[in-house]
């Protein structure tokens, strides 16, 4: 059988199912356990015979989603979780151990590191944050204890794209697993697995879910790694619940649409600001795929542009501290999601007063760079 193209699978990534009511939409299973109908019926869940005990083990509705992103990201298997966060946490706990060292890019989105900093090191777990765009600099960081190597497939807030081949290589070389958040990206844009990454681990209350109205996780990979997974949501309590589930996995049914118009016009407002005597620098890919290069776009406002009056001064677009709704929002790094970062690796990094991380919406492109264009020319005037 000939297989789908992308947008027919986003939309088709579910089982056809025909319930005796004939509900053309999955119910939510919103239901914290299942019955049955004697003992050993409940037993037959741990032979393997049944699908469902317990929400907290396995729900339709969180299987949906986690099966539906790994057919996407061409993974054999997938789980959901209750957030970006819980997702990567509960792939390095499948990874790792204690007394084991994570090797980390150290341009990573604010969480993740405070995650991998302050967090790992109390479970015995060493983590090192290199510059992952300098191989031997990685290559030094590698010891004997070393087990995984962790970056994200576009990062945030400064777009470096990732040699995800080159991350593959070092891993095979040295026998490491590689892990790598595909949030930015996902996997309309780029799909890591068929690259060689052994985990990809998504927030999917971004794009996935698509409407800034569900908070979630995805991990996918190989069966067996995702089983592993699967066993540290079910112990550590990650899971997502069904509802959020359901309404992640409806936005997944338009993300080719939506990460199309969005790629679109990210484009095109990245053009518009590299011209714009209001902004220094313009952050956006151009290497990410043929498909396009993904919807943020990240500058850095000149100096006599004063930050806090642009944000003011936005009318429309609306202040965030996240992204990837249909709606073109801004972010201010410093302030949110680096605010946690120390701040010598910020200005390392180049993480500073005047940056400014732009998530580009469904709207006009026409209205977007109107907007902007006001809000700059106010600021710095």
């Amino acid at each position: 059988m000939r297989e789908k193209k992308f947008a027919t699978k986003s939309v088709h990534f579910t089982e056809k199912e025909i319930s005796k009511n004939r509900s053309k939409s999955k119910p939510i299973y919103q239901t914290s356990a299942f019955v049955f109908q004697d003992l050993d019926d409940m037993e037959s869940f741990y032979r393997g015979e049944k699908e469902y005990l317990y929400t907290r083990y396995g729900n339709p509705n969180s299987d949906d989603l986690g099966k539906g992103v790994a057919s996407l990201e061409q993974a054999e298997d997938g789980v959901a979780t209750s957030a970006g966060m819980s997702a990567i946490l509960v792939a390095l706990l499948a990874l790792l151990e204690k007394g084991d060292h994570l090797i980390a890019a150290n341009d990573l989105y604010g969480g993740t590191y405070q995650l991998l900093a302050e967090e790992l090191p109390k479970l015995g777990i060493d983590v090192s944050f290199v510059p992952f765009q300098d191989r031997e600099v990685v290559k030094r960081a590698i010891r004997k204890e070393t087990k995984v190597l962790y970056s994200e497939t576009v990062t945030n807030p400064l777009l470096r794209v990732e040699d995800i081949y080159q991350v593959v290589e070092l891993g095979k070389e040295h026998g490491l697993s590689t892990v790598i958040d595909n949030t930015f990206a996902t996997p309309y844009f780029v799909q890591p697995l068929t690259c060689g990454v052994d985990v990809v681990v998504h927030s999917a209350t971004k794009y996935i879910g698509g409407h800034s109205d569900v908070t979630a996780g995805v991990v996918v990979g190989s069966a067996e790694i995702i089983q592993q997974v699967r066993q540290k949501v079910a112990t550590l309590g990650c899971n997502l619940s069904p509802f959020e589930a359901w309404l992640a996995s409806r936005g997944l049914k338009t993300l080719a649409l939506r990460m199309g118009r969005q790629g679109e016009n990210a484009q095109a407002l990245a053009t518009f600001f590299a011209d714009h005597p209001g902004v220094s620098q313009v952050f956006y890919p151009t290497t990410v795929s043929k498909r396009g290069n993904g919807a943020i776009v990240t500058i850095r406002l000149a100096e006599k542009v004063e930050a806090a009056t642009f944000f003011e001064s936005l009318d429309w677009v609306k202040i965030a501290p996240t992204l990837a709704g249909v709606e073109t929002t801004v972010s201010y790094p410093i302030q949110t999601s680096h605010r946690t970062v120390p701040e010598s690796l910020r200005q390392e990094l180049g993480i500073d007063k005047q940056l400014v991380r732009i998530s580009v919406g469904i709207e006009d492109i026409e209205d977007i760079m109107a907007a902007f264009d006001k809000a700059i020319k106010k600021a710095g005037s």
